[in-house]
């Protein structure tokens, strides 16, 4: 009984087979069920990448029970690695001043990075000439680790920087940055550095009156108390990008005129100070993929590749410095190239440096010295090549600075972090790690301006 019951049932509830009930068959019912499983999946797409998202927002938010940033265990992790990394060591055994006589046998660039409590020298909530995709903090960075570091040559002490003392050396002068975006960068952080001594900071202005923020072209900020000006000029190659010529080959967009420093060198090239920087823009990616060639007088050399032009470009300015530029007057500086450092792609492919807290300690990388090997070289084979315009050779000490990177805050204090798939390992977090490429150019500076007044400098080498 209870057998044929059941059957009974089953032949009364089921509606697997279509062709025999074809009454229990609700096409609302079913369209119902597909509309309910899409929004399910699609709810739960959403949920995933509010979780992703939330881990980059907040610090330490688990994403399936994980925490991918700013957990605890990992704050100790960075703590402990700070703890064990070089500690600020100044004088030691009567290591000299860099500006000390005999202290320009150091090598300043070759050194470490010091973990060192009294920095950075600037905030940029305090500071309105940063650009807003530089001010990491206010963009929501979780960690002011990468602010902490200073660096420290093996052989001397650099001299603490004086914002009042460079001022004054600056007095009715110009110090002119000529280059890229990393350039900018490096130019934003000076503008920073110098106003910290300044207390009527609208003394401090654009003389066209242009603003800071994504302005392209030049921008010249005078410090109406000392009547000098710092100024940028964009040129991202140096020398001049155009049209090709008529009768180009097929593919040719435009052209990189190796022979021709950029147009805006009248404006810049009586400066009291030319710090010049090239180098990421030199890639077949931003050349010749893109129609981009290279031009040498009026025949557009299509087999050249982006390396051989760049020497070219270099040889370009250096013989530009030499017949152009009194050096007599001006000091020329060339800042090599900056390391980028993404990590499982380019900024194009989803390449990220964001959870890169801490500097690299590691052993250097052969490569990271080609561009640096180009411009030596370069140099090396004029007369007096390194006396008319000195190198700045940043490249090695900034490879290990993988933390200092914009990464997901280079979106505006609105914004807030960006998306996982769209990083900013180029550029660098002010303060950060342009301010250690100033204090270089501070320390060069003062040595130059000693050379000529041997007097000016007496006791301004301070201990950090």
């Amino acid at each position: 009984m209870t057998k044929d019951a059941t059957s009974q049932d089953l032949n009364k509830t089921t509606h697997l087979d279509f062709s025999k009930k074809p009454k229990h068959f609700n096409p609302l019912g079913h369209f119902l069920g597909v509309l309910g499983f899409i929004l399910v999946t699609c709810l739960f797409i959403r949920g995933f990448f509010y979780l992703d998202y939330q881990v980059v927002l907040h610090p330490g938010f688990p994403l399936f029970g994980l925490s991918t940033t700013s957990s605890p265990s990992e704050d100790s992790e960075v703590k402990a690695a700070i703890a064990m990394a070089p500690a600020t060591t100044l004088n030691v055994n009567g290591r000299l001043g860099f500006l000390d006589q005999g202290g320009d046998a150091c090598d300043i660039y070759d050194g470490k990075w010091v973990w060192d409590d009294n920095y950075p020298l600037y905030q940029s909530q305090d500071c309105s000439f940063v650009d807003s995709g530089f001010r990491c903090l206010e963009n929501g960075r979780p960690d002011s680790y990468y602010t902490k570091w200073r660096w420290q040559p093996n052989g001397c002490d650099l001299p603490r920087f004086n914002a009042t003392l460079m001022l004054e050396k600056l007095r009715n002068r110009r110090l002119a940055f000529i280059g890229d975006s990393i350039g900018r960068n490096q130019w934003e952080s000076m503008l920073c550095m110098l106003a910290t001594s300044i207390p009527n900071k609208e003394s401090i202005y654009e003389v066209n009156g242009n603003p800071i923020t994504k302005h392209k072209g030049f921008l010249v900020f005078r410090f109406e108390d000392y009547n000098c000006t710092v100024e940028y000029y964009r040129a991202p190659y140096l020398v001049v990008q155009g049209s090709s010529p008529k009768g180009s080959p097929k593919g040719v967009r435009m052209t990189l005129r190796l022979d021709h420093m950029t147009w805006t060198h009248l404006q810049w090239k009586d400066a009291d100070v030319l710090v010049f920087n090239s180098g990421h823009w030199w890639s077949y990616e931003k050349t010749i993929k893109h129609g981009c060639y290279f031009q040498e007088g009026t025949e557009v050399k299509m087999e050249m590749d982006f390396r051989t032009a760049f020497q070219k470009s270099i040889e370009t300015l250096v013989d530009f410095v030499t017949s152009q530029v009194d050096t007599n007057k001006t000091q020329v500086l060339f800042r090599t190239y900056a390391p980028v450092h993404f990590r499982g792609g380019t900024w194009k492919t989803g390449g990220h440096c964001h959870q890169l807290r801490l500097p690299d300690f590691g052993p250097l990388p052969n490569e990271t010295e080609q561009l640096v090997d180009i411009v030596s070289g370069v140099l090396s084979k004029q007369p007096q090549g390194f006396q008319v315009m000195k190198m700045m050779n940043v490249t090695s000490m900034t490879y290990r600075r993988q933390d200092g990177h914009t990464s997901l805050y280079h979106f505006g204090t609105e914004n807030g972090p960006g998306p996982l798939n769209r990083q900013d390992c180029s550029h660098w977090c002010l303060p950060g790690v342009p301010d250690s490429w100033n204090e270089l150019l501070y320390a060069l500076f003062l040595q130059r301006e000693s050379l000529h007044s041997p007097s000016s400098t007496q006791n301004s080498q301070a201990p950090l």
